[in-house]
C-alpha cells in the first residue's frame, strides 16, 4: 500500500492540509509550526532528533513525507539547515511552500525525484507505517544520502497484533522489523528512544488547537473532516492504550 492508497488518508493528509494552510493564514504565522507538526511528533521529539543527528547550519536535510512542512520549518528556523520537503499530497506541498517558503516536491518517499547523494541527512516522521513498500522507501532514503549520511525516524511500532478499529492505510511494523529493514537498506542504528508526543510547550498545543478549531468552524460539516478526525482518533486510541509505541531512532548510511 502506498502513502496515498487510502481515501481516509487522502482526507487527513490532503484535503485537511489545504484547510490547515487556510486557517494558519487567518490566525497568523506563529501558528504554522505547531499546526504543521501535529501528528509528526512533538517539539521534544524534533529536538531529540536534531540533536542526535548533529544537524548544523548549512546541512542539506530532506523531510520525506513532510506533510504541510511544520517539522521541516522548525528545523530550518532552529538549526539553519537547508531543508527540502517531499510529500505525495499536492495540497500539503502547496502549504509547505506557502507557510514556510521551503522547496518542496510532490513525490512518494519510495520514488524520490532527487539526485543520488544529494543530502547530508534526512528524516521521516510517522511515514514508515503509511506504506507497505517499506524496503523501497528506506532504499530511496539511502540513495539520496551521502555515504555516512544520517537518518532520523519517528516510527509507530506494534509489539503485538493491534485491536480494531485500525486506521486505514497503515501497516505498523514491530521494532524488530524496523531494525531488520534498516539493516537491509544499509543503515546502522546509532540511537533509539521512546517519544513523548505530549511534551511540546503549552503554547504549541494552544496554537495547534486554535487551528483545529478554525478548520472545524469553516469545514466541520464536510465528510473529509469527519474522516480525518476518525483516522487520527484511531491512532490516538492505540497510542493511549499502549498498543502502539512511538519510537525515535537515528541511523547512519554505510
Amino acid at each position: 500500500m502506498s502513502e496515498i492508497a487510502s481515501e481516509a488518508m487522502e482526507s487527513e493528509f490532503g484535503t485537511v492540509a489545504g484547510w490547515t494552510e487556510e486557517a494558519v493564514r487567518a490566525l497568523g504565522p506563529e501558528h504554522a509550526v505547531p499546526a504543521g507538526g501535529r501528528g509528526s511528533g512533538s517539539e521534544g521529539a524534533l529536538r531529540w532528533l536534531a540533536d542526535t543527528l548533529a544537524l548544523r547550519a548549512g546541512d542539506r536535510v530532506l523531510d520525506a513525507g513532510a506533510g504541510v512542512g511544520g517539522p521541516a520549518g522548525w528545523l530550518a528556523a532552529d538549526r539553519g539547515v537547508r531543508a527540502v520537503c517531499a510529500e505525495p499530497m499536492v495540497e500539503a506541498v502547496h502549504a509547505s511552500r506557502a507557510l514556510f517558503g521551503l522547496p518542496s516536491v510532490v513525490a512518494l518517499s519510495q520514488a524520490l525525484p532527487l539526485a543520488d547523494a544529494s543530502f547530508d541527512a534526512a528524516w521521516a516522521l510517522g511515514v514508515l507505517c503509511t506504506t507497505e513498500e517499506k524496503p523501497a522507501m528506506l532504499a530511496e532514503l539511502a540513495r539520496v544520502l551521502v555515504p555516512g549520511g544520517r537518518l532520523g525516524l519517528l516510527v509507530f511500532v506494534a509489539e503485538a497484533p493491534l485491536p480494531p478499529p485500525l486506521p486505514e492505510g497503515n501497516s505498523f511494523p514491530s521494532p524488530a522489523e524496523v531494525d531488520a529493514l534498516l539493516a537491509e537498506a544499509g543503515f546502522s542504528v546509532t540511537a533509539t528512544a521512546d517519544a513523548d508526543l505530549g511534551d511540546s510547550p503549552p503554547e504549541w498545543q494552544r496554537r495547534a488547537d486554535a487551528v483545529d478549531a478554525e478548520v472545524r468552524r469553516r469545514h466541520g460539516d464536510h465528510p473529509a473532516w469527519a474522516e480525518a478526525q476518525e483516522q487520527s482518533g484511531r491512532v490516538g486510541r492505540l497510542l493511549g492504550s499502549g498498543a502502539l509505541r512511538p519510537r525515535l531512532l537515528t541511523a547512519v548510511r554505510s
